[in-house]
């Protein structure tokens, strides 16, 4: 790719919306582009590389802010990347080992309240349905 690409061009080649483009210059995750004399956003491999990174990373479900923070330190080419990548991504993998464990637990209690639901007599009772109530609970 030896020609600038244009926001749509861009947006076709990495698979993020022209309007997440836009916002992701507004709140400065990618550097303003150079403009065309018709005054049309001009981008170079350098920012399609830049914007699947990014990419990826959101996909990751890392924040906007680190992301930020990682971009600029690419750029600069600041020492020190390489751990601070580390560290998010470990982060990462920590919060995600969280919300596992949670959908494990909900999983259990679902199971638990569609059992009970599928077991319990179809009768109503005096003090009101208990079949959401959950063991331990």
């Amino acid at each position: 790719m030896t020609h600038a690409l244009t926001i749509g061009q861009l947006a076709r080649a990495t698979g993020v919306t022209s309007k997440t483009i836009r916002y992701y210059e507004q709140i400065g995750v990618l550097p303003t582009p150079s403009r065309s004399p018709a005054r049309y956003r001009q981008y170079d491999q350098s920012g399609v590389q830049r914007l699947r990174f990014i990419r990826r990373a959101r996909s990751l479900r890392v924040p906007l802010r680190e992301i930020k923070t990682l971009v600029m330190a690419l750029e600069e080419g600041r020492p020190g990347l390489r751990p601070r990548l580390l560290a998010l991504v470990r982060q990462q993998l920590l919060a995600v080992q969280h919300q596992s464990g949670e959908l494990q637990l909900l999983q259990q209690q679902l199971e638990q309240v569609l059992c009970r639901v599928l077991t319990s007599p179809r009768q109503r009772q005096k003090d009101g349905c208990r079949c959401l109530e959950v063991e331990g609970r």
